[in-house]
C-alpha cells in the first residue's frame, strides 16, 4: 500500500447508528424532495470532506428543480483539487503524505481529495467554512452569490472586501512602500448541467494553517510535466479574523433576505446512510477517482519549459540521463530511458500506476539491471529514484525533505 493510503482506509470504517439517526436521516431525504421547499437550509456539522461534497452532491440531484439551497460546511485539514486537475502538478504529495505537525487527529492525515466541480486546488480547515449554492441553471451567475458573501462580510465589520473580475472575493490592504494590495479570502468553483447548477466557494475566516498552505500547494514536479488539465492560479491570501458561527450566521440571513426565511437543517455524519450519498462517499474516496481521473500528461527529467532548466540541477538528476513518460488516468503508457545516447528497454514500465509507486527504485531497477551494466549503476540508479520519490511524492522521508530543495 503507498503512504498516502492509510488514511483513507480509515475513513472506510463503517459505523452503526442508532435508530434516531436513522429516523434523522429520513426527515433529511423527506425535506430535501419536498416540492414546496422552494428555499432550503443545510448546515453540515461533519468534518468529513468526502462526506461533506457527498452531501452537497445529492442536494444537487435531489432537490426540486425550481429550488435553491444554500449548504454551509468545514472540513477537516485537506487540498481539495478541481475535477479536471492533476495532484502531481497541484500538490505536494510527499509533504502532503507525510506532515503531522498539523494533526489533530493522528488517524486524520492531511486528506486529498478530488471534488466534482472545476476549478483550482484550495486548501480546507477548521478555520475555513465553505459555502455552496445550488440553484435553477437559469438562474446561476457567477457573482450573484460571491456578492451575497461580500454583504454577508460587510455586516460583520470587514472593510474593503469585494469581488474581483475573477469572481474571487478579496480584501484590499495597504502594503508599505506597495500602496492597496488585493488579499484572496475566498475562491469559487462551479458545476453547471441541464436543470440545476451549484456554485460552491470557500472563506479564510481565522486559519491556523495559512502559512503552511504554500508548502502543500507548491508541486515539486510541476516544472517537469506537460499537462492538459487545469492549473491553478495563485494568489496572495490572508483570514479575515471571524468565527464560524459568525460567518455562517451572516450568510444564511442574507441568504434569507435574498429569497425567503426557512427552517434549516444540520446534518452530518448519520447522512452517510443515505444510500446515493454513502455511493458518493465511496467514489470519491476510491484511488481510481482521486488519481485515476487525471487527464493526460507528459512527464521529462529534461523539463517542459525554462523554469525546469533551474530546476534540474536543484533536484540533482544524475548526469547524461533522462527519463520521460506520458501517463493517462494517472498510469504510465509510453517511458524512456536514455543515458547519453543510449536507450534502455523501459517496456516493463508500462500499466505502472503512479500512485500505487513506493519508491521508484522499484521501477527502475529492470530497466537499469537489463540496459546498464557495470560498478556504477546503484549509484546512479538510486539518484534518479530518489529524485523521483520526492517529485511524485513517494518514499518516506521526513516531510521537509519534499519541500522545494535549497540552491
Amino acid at each position: 500500500m503507498a503512504p498516502s493510503r492509510g488514511f483513507n482506509f480509515l475513513l472506510r470504517a463503517r459505523s452503526q447508528y442508532p435508530r434516531k439517526n436513522v429516523r434523522r436521516f429520513s426527515d433529511f431525504v423527506r425535506a430535501v424532495a419536498d416540492p414546496s421547499n422552494k428555499y432550503q437550509v443545510y448546515t453540515s456539522r461533519s468534518p468529513n470532506p468526502y462526506l461533506n461534497l457527498s452531501i452537497e452532491h445529492y442536494l444537487l440531484q435531489k432537490t426540486p428543480a425550481d429550488s435553491t439551497i444554500l449548504f454551509l460546511y468545514t472540513n477537516r485539514p485537506s487540498v481539495i483539487i478541481g475535477r479536471n486537475q492533476n495532484p502531481w502538478t497541484e500538490v505536494n504529495l510527499g509533504f502532503l503524505r507525510n506532515d503531522q505537525t498539523i494533526l489533530q487527529n493522528p488517524e486524520h492525515r492531511v486528506q486529498l481529495v478530488r471534488r466534482r466541480s472545476g476549478g483550482g486546488t484550495v486548501f480546507h480547515d477548521e478555520g475555513n467554512v465553505n459555502y455552496s449554492v445550488i440553484m435553477p441553471t437559469g438562474e446561476f451567475d457567477r457573482d450573484k452569490h460571491a456578492e451575497m458573501v461580500v454583504r454577508a462580510l460587510r455586516s460583520l465589520g470587514v472593510e474593503k472586501v469585494r469581488v474581483n473580475e475573477r469572481h474571487d472575493i478579496v480584501v484590499d490592504k495597504t502594503v508599505p512602500g506597495e500602496g492597496e494590495q488585493p488579499y484572496k479570502i475566498s475562491g469559487s468553483a462551479y458545476k453547471l448541467t441541464r436543470l440545476r447548477s451549484v456554485h460552491h466557494g470557500t472563506c479564510l475566516l481565522s486559519s491556523p494553517n495559512i502559512d503552511a498552505i504554500s508548502k502543500y500547494l507548491r508541486a515539486p514536479g510541476k516544472p517537469f510535466i506537460k499537462a492538459k488539465g487545469v492549473e491553478s492560479v495563485s494568489s496572495k491570501i490572508t483570514n479575515v479574523g471571524l468565527g464560524n458561527a459568525q460567518f455562517e450566521g451572516a450568510v444564511k440571513h442574507e441568504f434569507w433576505k435574498m429569497y425567503s426565511h426557512s427552517k434549516g437543517m444540520v446534518v452530518g455524519r448519520a447522512e452517510m446512510e443515505v444510500p446515493e450519498i454513502k455511493r458518493g462517499l465511496e467514489e470519491l474516496m476510491s484511488e481510481d477517482w482521486i488519481y485515476g481521473q487525471t487527464p493526460q500528461f507528459e512527464f521529462s527529467t529534461s523539463g517542459v519549459d525554462g523554469e525546469a532548466l533551474a530546476e534540474k540541477e536543484r533536484w540533482r538528476f544524475p548526469q547524461d540521463l533522462e527519463l520521460s513518460f506520458t501517463a493517462r488516468n494517472g498510469v504510465i503508457q509510453v517511458s524512456s530511458l536514455k543515458k547519453g545516447e543510449h536507450y534502455m528497454v523501459t517496456s516493463m514500465m508500462k500499466g505502472t500506476k503512479l500512485h500505487e509507486i513506493n519508491d521508484w527504485n522499484s521501477v527502475l531497477a529492470p530497466p537499469f539491471k537489463k540496459s546498464l551494466p557495470g560498478k556504477s549503476r546503484p549509484k546512479i540508479q538510486a539518484e534518479l529514484a530518489k529524485s523521483m520519490n520526492k517529485l511524485f511524492g513517494a518514499g518516506s522521508y521526513e516531510a521537509g525533505d519534499y519541500v522545494h530543495p535549497p540552491k
